[in-house]
């Protein structure tokens, strides 16, 4: 049964017919009809899984706070942070060139490709997350007097979630690049959060004490665990999918691309998550958690970001592909409006609600209000152009837009150590919210004069040229 009948059933003659265009775009996407669609209902899967996961998320951060305290609590953001960076850049930009490369292997039925690509990014992951390990490893065997006690036994953890981590954001792309987003996110999203989380009340319940030692023991168990499932169920799937007898395996041009994509999603990690660790540098760990509840609450607002993101990747891969000119016009219109419209009325709910999110970590926590408020005016900033990034990257100019984020990360850190020791915690929040707005400046600029379109939500949707931009 159809939407639409479902409608003429139960709702009166007139509405129905009003609601019929609606309708018909509602059960096109449930259906997937088109690229269109399957790009639209990916983006609705990932926003919701998006917003399950920060809901879980956020309760497991404000458990953590409670059990462990200002001060351990602190150290474990600031540790894990780290850990999350590195397990990231240990992929080399590979877990998002399978995104760039696979929708078109599929188009050709390259199903060798595929199999080789799959199998080429977990290795080349998980291989360079072991040496970075060890080399971290290494690092704290030498250096570990100039390191604060403190943080010795969390890095020594830290250092070994980092395979799993890389290995599971490659897995993660590899879901994205086939729309299997409950195979990708849901392991990440959903999966390791609520995993860490019972992990730690369990260790609580018998007998350990909630500390951050125990805390990332709960994570490097709950890394592993997760992971090795995912990798399970992905590989299940993509041999089901994709069979063949033989693997094709061109890895020059694969590096080649993967490069570039590794300065874009590393400058852009570091910008997302520099700011906790130079707060790290200059305050004491409790003041790093107050500031980490603060950017954590706030970040609610940035899961509409990255379900746009996650939708709208493969859809932009496609139509670049198919030298599309008037379907990226028209698709990185939706996705800028898919992006700012839902992050506004979502951040302004959180806004108001600030007092109330911030108190649930503790009675030391108050201090982070005026910070959510600045870190939310950066926030909008980003959102008004959408995935801009995702765009540029489909289209081929990695360089640019790795350009971009080494600016911005540069003018990131300036104004950090600049404000920080000045301002203390509102001046890492003006940083991050300043360096937001710089980004979505030349993210506007660079789109506009190398795909030829005005992508921004007040935007006109229309060409800036008069022939389709090649």
């Amino acid at each position: 049964m159809t939407v639409i009948t479902s409608a003429e059933k139960w709702l009166p003659p007139r509405v129905t017919a009003r609601l019929a265009p609606a309708l018909d775009r509602a059960e096109a996407i449930i259906s997937r009809r088109d690229d269109q669609s399957a790009a639209e209902y990916m983006a609705l899967v990932a926003f919701a899984i998006r917003v399950l996961s920060a809901a879980i998320a956020f309760s497991s951060q404000i458990i953590l706070a409670r059990f462990m305290g200002e001060f351990q609590y602190g150290i474990f953001v600031f540790v894990w942070a780290i850990a999350v960076i590195f397990g990231n850049l240990s992929c080399f930009g590979f877990h998002t060139a399978i995104i760039r490369f696979l929708p078109g292997y599929r188009d050709q039925k390259a199903h060798a490709e595929i199999l080789g690509l799959t199998q080429t990014a977990r290795r080349f992951a998980v291989g360079s997350a072991t040496l970075i390990a060890a080399l971290g490893l290494t690092g704290l065997a030498v250096f570990g007097k100039s390191v604060d006690a403190y943080y010795l036994v969390p890095f020594y953890l830290a250092a070994f979630t980092l395979p799993m981590i890389a290995l599971g954001d490659v897995l993660d792309g590899t879901a994205r690049a086939n729309n299997w987003p409950f195979f990708g996110h849901g392991a990440t999203f959903l999966l390791r959060p609520t995993l860490i989380i019972i992990l730690m009340v369990a260790a609580i319940s018998l007998g350990y004490e909630a500390t951050t030692i125990t805390a990332l023991s709960a994570a490097l168990l709950a890394t592993y665990l997760t992971t090795i499932g995912q990798y399970l169920a992905v590989t299940i799937r993509v041999r089901s999918s994709f069979a063949s007898p033989t693997k094709s395996i061109t890895f020059r041009r694969w590096f080649v691309v993967a490069l570039p994509i590794f300065f874009i999603e590393g400058f852009y990690f570091l910008l997302t998550n520099s700011d906790v660790i130079i707060v790290g540098f200059f305050v004491p760990p409790d003041q790093v958690a107050v500031y980490f509840a603060a950017a954590k609450t706030m970040a609610l607002v940035h899961f509409v970001y990255y379900a746009v993101k996650a939708g709208a990747s493969p859809r932009f891969s496609q139509l670049v592909s198919a030298d599309d000119a008037a379907g990226i016009a028209n698709f990185a219109a939706r996705t800028a409006a898919w992006t700012f419209w839902p992050s506004l009325v979502l951040g302004a709910m959180i806004l108001l609600a600030g007092p109330f999110l911030l108190s649930l970590f503790g009675p030391g926590f108050a201090d982070g209000e005026l910070l959510m408020a600045i870190l939310f005016a950066g926030i909008l900033a980003k959102a008004m152009i959408g995935p801009g990034e995702v765009l540029l990257t489909m289209a081929g100019h990695q360089m640019i837009c790795a350009f971009i984020y080494l600016l911005v990360l540069i003018t990131h850190l300036c104004l950090s150590v600049s404000l920080i020791p000045h301002y203390g915690l509102q001046g890492a929040a003006a940083a991050t919210a300043t360096a937001m707005t710089v980004e979505a400046i030349l993210l506007f600029l660079v789109v506009r004069h190398r795909i030829g379109i005005a992508m921004f939500v007040f935007a006109p949707r229309r060409y800036t040229h008069e022939e389709d931009p090649g």
